[in-house]
């Protein structure tokens, strides 16, 4: 089941298998100005990213046929264009939902949680599309390139798969080289949520980046620990 607005903000596809938190999900959305479509499970939530092409998905994790984490391996195999993903959770998942994020989760919300607050994770990630000047160019540096225009990273003369939240945070980093971040000032600044009190996903997004682009991800060129404080991109030629 779709619903349509006349101004449309979007469309999220929204996958769960319980009949009441869809509904108000997608209720919340639409009055944000969403297009949205419902699934309520995990071989239905493929076939519909395929035939649609959503502009994020709201993925609960626990899904009859196959869970949320198939689910989105199957969506990120069978599509180039990377959709940004929000997981839906249990306060019990918390492995599973640090699997998520190594997959290429966007970010995640735990059950219960409040539909006002999905809402502006939604616009969050969604607007961190939109906030590139289109002249803006590339950053070039010795063996990486980050162009912010096309949303693309070279590394060592290959290009890099990330995730938008990658991406983000790389960006971020590289446009203020040698400045240390906290990981709370990386929650406001990237994932721009100052209310966030769980840090661990900056942890894991830093770990995926430097597994993705450093020569040596256990003596990091690029993304550097600044101990005590947080991180830094390196200015060493």
């Amino acid at each position: 089941m779709s619903t349509t607005s006349e101004h449309s903000r979007g469309s999220v596809l929204v996958v769960d298998d319980e009949p009441t938190i869809g509904d108000v999900v997608s209720r919340y959305l639409q009055r944000a100005g969403y297009r949205t479509r419902l699934a309520a499970d995990g071989l239905a939530a493929v076939d519909a990213a395929a035939r649609e092409a959503p502009d994020l998905i709201v993925l609960d994790l626990m899904l009859p046929g196959i869970d949320g984490l198939e689910v989105m391996r199957r969506i990120r195999e069978q599509h180039r264009r990377r959709t940004p993903i929000i997981l839906l959770t249990a306060k019990g998942e918390e492995s599973d939902r640090i699997t998520g994020l190594r997959l290429g989760a966007d970010d995640y919300v735990v059950k219960p949680f409040s539909p006002a607050e999905l809402v502006a994770r939604v616009d969050a990630v969604l607007r961190r599309l939109d906030i590139t000047p289109e002249d803006e160019p590339a950053i070039e540096l010795d063996g990486l390139t980050i162009d912010p225009v096309g949303r693309r990273v070279l590394a060592a003369g290959e290009e890099v798969a990330l995730t938008q939240r990658e991406f983000d945070l790389l960006l971020f980093l590289a446009r203020h080289p040698g400045r240390a971040f906290t990981r709370n000032q990386l929650m406001d600044r990237v994932w721009q949520y100052s209310f966030y009190t769980d840090t661990s996903t900056v942890t894991v997004h830093i770990r995926r980046l430097r597994a993705k682009i450093e020569v040596d991800p256990e003596q990091p060129r690029w993304i550097e620990t600044v101990w005590g404080v947080g991180y830094r991109f390196g200015t060493a030629a």
